[in-house]
């Protein structure tokens, strides 16, 4: 048993990284442009990869817009550069979450929700950085090979008896372990970018203090509690929202400040804003999206917005929420008295609250505009025409 113990012990601590600490980004590494995959490992992964990219490119999520596509891979491409971007695969998926992720085949996809939430170019090349930065230190491989170290070690820790508990914990929790050194890597080396870049380097910590705001209005619109940022549970495959912010915040904190570029970014998401809006209606998360909403408008709340704050009301559907949707759904049509949807919502509302005569000539504009929308004959039976 000793002598098993001690073959064992050795292997757990490859399983087990040490915690590196958080120094300030020096230079970028060379970059190999063309790499192909080496050994076994490697080349199995990306197989998968492959075959995972085939079904990609014919989901039905796939947003398929080749001008946003372009933007999307050019600030990639002015975040870390045309040698590395080059040989970037980019797929924009229509999934409301917050979230890009790149294979280690060079395929990245950025989820509209993703697209939803950052406010500037600067921002948008923040995450690309980051997720370009684990395809170009092979983190895939790597975290294959651990998981597989990790996971060797806790089955062969069950002939060790009373040492097999210990052992198998510190061998799993080495797997999250690896992955939270792998994502602050990323932050590191994107932040290297930014420096490089014609963005602002301080960008990348504005969404990680958002994300928690979010997430804040999350729990208190569902009367739950609020997550704990200060310190990092057993299971989490990345640093907290909170210690993101602080170190990149801190790094950059004497970088010269750049242009993070937001009326450039709002214009090119302009066309799919309300696609995203919609989306994000769907999730059924009040305080979260309400917050979102108020986020983006800031100081000024386009139709679109407002559009959107009223659907959002609506949907939840108390007596006082179809009073204040009521309200929005005018103001969105005083911004844009063409925006049929907000004449229908205005109208519906009405209805609801028994304003019969002012709910039947607001769907009555709903109609002049959308004389071919599918739900013409209910609103008609519904205005008694």
């Amino acid at each position: 048993m000793k002598r098993l113990l001690l073959r064992v012990v050795p292997l757990l601590a490859l399983a087990l990284p040490v915690q590196a600490a958080v120094a300030a980004p020096a230079g970028l590494p060379p970059y190999a442009s063309a790499y192909q995959p080496q050994g076994t490992d490697e080349r199995g992964l990306w197989m998968l990869a492959d075959e995972d990219e085939r079904t990609l490119r014919d989901s039905k999520f796939l947003l398929n817009d080749p001008v946003l596509q372009a933007y999307v891979g050019g600030v990639l491409c002015r975040a870390v550069g045309d040698d590395r971007c080059r040989g970037v695969r980019i797929y924009l998926v229509g999934v409301a979450s917050f979230n890009a992720n790149m294979a280690p085949n060079g395929t990245m996809q950025v989820w509209s929700g993703l697209l939803l939430r950052v406010r500037s170019e600067a921002e948008l090349a923040a995450v690309l950085g980051h997720e370009f930065a684990h395809f170009e230190l092979r983190h895939s491989l790597a975290g294959f090979r651990q998981r597989r170290t990790a996971t060797d070690i806790a089955v062969w820790a069950a002939f060790l008896g009373q040492y097999a508990p210990a052992i198998q914990q510190g061998a799993i929790g080495s797997i999250f372990q690896f992955s939270r050194e792998q994502e602050k890597q990323a932050d590191l080396l994107s932040l290297k970018y930014a420096m490089q870049s014609p963005y602002s380097a301080q960008a990348a910590s504005h969404i990680w203090r958002r994300l928690m705001e979010e997430a804040d209005a999350t729990a208190l619109g569902r009367k739950q509690r609020s997550q704990r940022y200060d310190r990092v549970a057993f299971f989490s495959t990345h640093p907290t929202n909170l210690e993101r912010a602080s170190y990149l915040s801190t790094l950059s904190a004497d970088v010269a400040v750049k242009p993070e570029e937001e009326e450039r970014y709002a214009s090119a998401l302009g066309r799919w804003l309300p696609e995203f809006l919609s989306d994000q209606l769907k999730l059924n998360d009040f305080g979260g999206t309400e917050y979102l909403l108020s986020s983006l408008a800031g100081e000024h709340w386009t139709a679109p917005l407002l559009f959107a704050r009223a659907e959002l009301y609506r949907q939840r559907g108390n007596p006082r929420d179809l009073v204040a949707a009521a309200d929005f759904y005018r103001s969105a049509i005083g911004a844009d008295p063409d925006l049929a949807e907000a004449w229908r919502g205005l109208g519906l509302c009405l209805m609801r609250n028994r304003e019969q005569g002012a709910g039947a000539e607001a769907l009555q504009n709903y109609i002049r505009l959308r004389p071919q929308a599918a739900d013409i004959s209910m609103l008609h039976a519904m205005i008694g025409e």
